[in-house]
C-alpha cells in the first residue's frame, strides 16, 4: 500500500477535523500513566521517543467492567433487555507496535468458540495510527516475541519519523486506507523513497530469549524449581496482568440494580488471584503462587501458541516495570531457555 510524508501539523488538523465530526480520539497521557481522551487536537502525543504508558490501551476493546444485559422481575414474569451496542468511532493516535500487535492477538480469543460482538464492534469502529518507537528500556523484549519497533501488526496506519515535525505516513490496511482516503489533505505527498530498515536494527531491544526453546521446555517441565523461586516472590495482586495489553482473563456476574432489577456484567480478573480457580467444594487446583504463576507462563508461552498459533505477549514490559517486588518475566524466560540449553548438552 502506499506511503505519504505529513506533517505535524496535518496531524493535528486531521484530529481537529475528526472531533468536529463527534469522534473519540484517544492518545497517551502527558505523564505516560494511560491512553486518554483527548478535547482538543494540541494533546495529540505522536513521540516515539517515551516509553510505554504504564497501562495499555486494552480497555478500549475490552472494558474494565462491561453489561452484558439487563434484567427485570415483575411479578413471575422476567424480561432481557440488551445493552446499548458500542457504536462510538474511535481513532488511537501515537501507539506503540507493542500496544498495535495486541489487537489480532486477543480477537483470536474472542473469535474462538463465540464472536464477541462487542468487542468486534470495538474494533471495527476504531483506527490505530501507531508509530515506530525509538524507546528501549532494560524492560523491553518485544524482538524476542518476533517483533520490533516497526512492527505494524494490528495499526491501520503507521507513523515513522523523518525530521522534526515530519513523518513517513504508511497505510497497513484496508480499513486504514479507506479513513484516510476521507480526509485528502493528508494524502496530498506521496513518498516515492524507501526506508532503510536494517540501518534501525543496531537500535532494537536486544534479543533475551529464544522462543523455540522456552516453548519446548514449557511444554516438557510442568513441575520444576523455577516455580517455587518466583511463587516466593509474587504477590497475587495481578498488576502484571491488569497492564498488559493481551491478558484477557474476566468474570461474570450478576448484580442488582434494584428492588426488582439488575444486569449480568463481565468484569477483568486474573489467574493470579487465588480465587480465579477455587471451587465451590473449597478444592483450588492452583492453590499457591507458584501454580499460578507458572500457569501464566504457560498460557502466554506455550498454551495460546498452541491453540491460537500466537504469543500471548508483545514484549511491553509493564509487567515488569510495575512489579512491586520487581519480577522480571524476561529474566525468567530466560533462566528457561539456560535449562532448555542444559538439557540439550
Amino acid at each position: 500500500m502506499k506511503s505519504f510524508i505529513v506533517t505535524r501539523s496535518q496531524i493535528n488538523s486531521l484530529a481537529a477535523e475528526l472531533l468536529s465530526k463527534n469522534w473519540s480520539i484517544f492518545t497517551q497521557s502527558e505523564d505516560r500513566k494511560r491512553f486518554k481522551q483527548c478535547e482538543s487536537e494540541s494533546e495529540i502525543s505522536v513521540d516515539g521517543n517515551g516509553k510505554p504508558s504504564d497501562v495499555s490501551f486494552k480497555e478500549l476493546f475490552f472494558p474494565k467492567s462491561e453489561t452484558l444485559f439487563y434484567f427485570n422481575r415483575d411479578n413471575e414474569e422476567l424480561t432481557l433487555l440488551d445493552p446499548a451496542e458500542p457504536g462510538t468511532k474511535t481513532v488511537i493516535f501515537g501507539a506503540k507496535p507493542c500496544d498495535a500487535a495486541s489487537v489480532p492477538v486477543l480477537s483470536k480469543v474472542f473469535n474462538w468458540d463465540y464472536n464477541d460482538e462487542f468487542f468486534n464492534k470495538r474494533v471495527e469502529n476504531t483506527i490505530v495510527i501507531s508509530i515506530a518507537c525509538s524507546y528501549s528500556d532494560e524492560s523491553c523484549f518485544c524482538t524476542s516475541v518476533g517483533l520490533s519497533p516497526f512492527s505494524e501488526i494490528g495499526s491501520d496506519l503507521f507513523l515513522i519519523p523523518t525530521e522534526k515535525d515530519s513523518f513517513i505516513l504508511k497505510i497497513v490496511s484496508e480499513k486504514g486506507e479507506k479513513f484516510i482516503n476521507e480526509f485528502p489533505f493528508m494524502i496530498q505527498k506521496e513518498f516515492e523513497g524507501t526506508f532503510d530498515l536494517e540501518n534501525q536494527k543496531a537500535s532494537f531491544p536486544k534479543e533475551k530469549f529464544d522462543f523455540a526453546s522456552v516453548k519446548e521446555w514449557l511444554g516438557k517441565n510442568f513441575k520444576d524449581e523455577i516455580w517455587n523461586e518466583v511463587g516466593e516472590l509474587c504477590l497475587g495482586c495481578a498488576q502484571c496482568a491488569y497492564v498488559c495489553p493481551t491478558c484477557h482473563c474476566f468474570d461474570i456476574v450478576d448484580e442488582n440494580c434494584g428492588v426488582s432489577c439488575g444486569r449480568r456484567v463481565k468484569n477483568w480478573d486474573s489467574c493470579q488471584f487465588g480465587l480465579f480457580t477455587k471451587h465451590a467444594s473449597g478444592h483450588n487446583p492452583r492453590e499457591d503462587q507458584s501454580r499460578r504463576y507458572r500457569q501464566r507462563v504457560n498460557h502466554k508461552f506455550n498454551y495460546y501458541k498452541q491453540r491460537f498459533d500466537e504469543i500471548l505477549c508483545t514484549g511491553c514490559g509493564r509487567c515488569t516495570r510495575g512489579c512491586p517486588v520487581s519480577i522480571d518475566i524476561a529474566q525468567v524466560l530466560e533462566k528457561i531457555q539456560c535449562k532448555q540449553s542444559a538439557a540439550i548438552v
